[in-house]
């Protein structure tokens, strides 16, 4: 008989190994796994639906939100608001956080920062997407939720995970203890682990980069892809370049095959475009605890301290040696302006 482990009881097994959690945090993860396949039912039968296409508002970002984009938020923020666990919900897709006053959450310790679907503009053209969750610990217990407890850096997460819809859906989290894979098997309605103890290749030879917008990245960037591109058999040189579109898609698969991601600024995005509380602090916990590095050009992502709900940032992300190698080319690009 095959034998098998479902998210459901990974997740009791290592309950104690936060004991402070008292079994709230394992019941959120829970929950977020819940939203997960109802998510995925939609997406799955969003060709037969009327879910595909634009929904006719805008979200924050003055990005055009799609029906699935919408769908996907009001099941996660239902999810959370039901469970208990959860005190504050900050969603990509919307401009403020929301507070969760049910009578379940009243001593709720957690807050979840969750983009509810990542790569949205690939919905219509049947291309894998995503969401991205991150949870912290609220840290003003006796006192009225405030942007403090939101606002907080990425090295105090607690969790972090995502969950990529494609050929097979997967959820991927981490709670600082390794990453851990699992995959949904429809038969039974069950995210099963299915990859345990990920850790990223440490022989990336692949790097995923939008080159559309090559002439507006920054000259250390390009100095970076000319670098990939140039044969040298000595470090398995040239590089393959792939990209999909999607954080959540490109960074599964450098996690799983290895390689690096780029999102630098532009003359259009001076800050960055991906947003450090939604995608990068969350991706950046897994990819480290994979054995990988995630940075902005200079600093540690996880370090950056945030300032505002929806703040922005470049990030580089995915093998140590590859964000370290583009690390050193920013730095001698902006020597070079200094001299």
């Amino acid at each position: 008989m095959i034998r098998f482990k479902t998210l459901g009881q990974f997740i009791i097994e290592k309950q104690a190994e936060f004991p402070f959690a008292k079994g709230e945090l394992s019941r959120l993860l829970r929950d977020i796994g819940i939203a997960a396949k109802v998510v995925n039912r939609e997406v799955n039968k969003a060709g037969l639906a009327d879910i595909l296409g634009d929904y006719g508002a805008c979200n924050i970002q003055g990005e055009e939100q799609k029906k699935l984009d919408v769908f996907a938020d009001e099941q996660f923020i239902d999810a959370l608001s039901q469970g208990g666990e959860c005190c504050v919900v900050a969603s990509e897709e919307h401009d403020e956080y929301i507070k969760i006053n049910t009578a379940v959450s009243t001593n709720a310790k957690y807050i979840v920062c969750i983009d509810p679907l990542d790569g949205s503009s690939n919905i219509d053209v049947n291309v894998s997407i995503g969401t991205i969750f991150s949870i912290y610990r609220r840290e003003s217990i006796d006192k009225p939720i405030s942007a403090s407890d939101i606002l907080q850096k990425g090295i105090n997460q607690v969790a972090a995970g995502y969950i990529v819809y494609g050929a097979s859906t997967m959820m991927v989290y981490t709670t600082g203890k390794g990453v851990n894979g699992f995959t949904l098997d429809p038969s039974i309605g069950e995210f099963c682990l299915s990859h345990p103890q990920m850790t990223i290749n440490k022989e990336g030879r692949m790097y995923s980069i939008n080159e559309g917008n090559y002439v507006h990245f920054p000259q250390g960037v390009k100095n970076y892809i000319k670098y990939c591109q140039e044969e040298d058999v000595t470090t398995n040189r040239p590089y393959s370049s792939r990209y999909i579109g999607s954080m959540v898609a490109d960074i599964h698969r450098n996690l799983l095959k290895g390689g690096i991601f780029l999102y630098p600024a532009t003359a259009a995005y001076p800050n960055g475009k991906l947003r450090l509380m939604y995608e990068c602090n969350p991706l950046a916990f897994i990819v480290e605890q994979a054995g990988g590095k995630a940075s902005n050009g200079h600093a540690r992502i996880m370090e950056i301290n945030p300032t505002e709900l929806h703040q922005r940032t470049p990030i580089f992300i995915g093998n140590k040696n590859m964000v370290e190698q583009l690390e050193t080319m920013l730095a001698e690009e902006t020597a070079g302006v200094e001299l």
